[in-house]
């Protein structure tokens, strides 16, 4: 997978975040089907900043959770405009301080906007990575993050972080996993103790 990057189309750094955010327990396709028709209306953070709730709400609707998103995304946009200078910070502590951005999406926008060696842990990434071994007995996403960080190397982080959410995504995928197909499987623990087992 020489080319892994998000599948969420973005043209700023605001657009990702908006984006983002969005995508929390929601797909990226259906996040994409939402985002043109909003940065028609609300193309810079300022627009959003003043943006009426019911209007933002209108224009994401068919996402999850659309009234918390709608009220985090106004008041993302007003604390970047009044603490940030309406500059997406590319510190994760600091990111963490605009509604909305929890500790993942602060390192999705720390790796894709700023290349930082930040490693986002969604529901793929962790999976993926505790089948193939990379993590062992990792019980929170914080966990998983600092073992992978710790054995990972530094340049490689912000496009490992693509590679398992997009191998999770089209073939670790939770339920029916496509092992026959995956170039990992000879070296995945999760498919060397299934064979084990049906050898027994």
């Amino acid at each position: 997978m020489p080319v892994a990057e998000t599948e969420l189309v973005f043209e700023s750094p605001y657009q990702l975040i908006v984006a983002v955010i969005l995508s929390a327990q929601c797909t990226d396709k259906r996040v994409n089907l939402i985002t043109p028709e909003f940065f028609k209306v609300f193309p810079k953070t300022e627009d959003l900043a003043k943006a009426p709730f019911e209007e933002v709400f209108e224009l994401i609707k068919s996402c999850s959770y659309p009234n918390n998103k709608a009220r985090h995304l106004i008041g993302m946009a007003q604390k970047l405009l009044s603490e940030f200078g309406g500059i997406v910070p590319d510190d994760i502590e600091r990111l963490q301080t605009l509604p909305g951005v929890g500790r993942k999406t602060a390192n999705v926008i720390a790796s894709v906007v700023y290349n930082k060696p930040a490693m986002a842990v969604d529901t793929h990434v962790f999976r993926v990575s505790e089948r193939l071994g990379l993590t062992k007995n990792a019980k929170t996403p914080l966990a998983a993050e600092k073992q992978l960080v710790k054995y990972l190397p530094e340049e490689l982080i912000p496009k490992a972080h693509h590679w398992l959410i997009l191998h999770g995504r089209y073939v670790c995928t939770a339920r029916n996993p496509h092992c026959h197909e995956c170039g990992l499987a000879w070296l995945c623990d999760w498919y060397q103790k299934g064979l084990k087992e049906t050898k027994q």
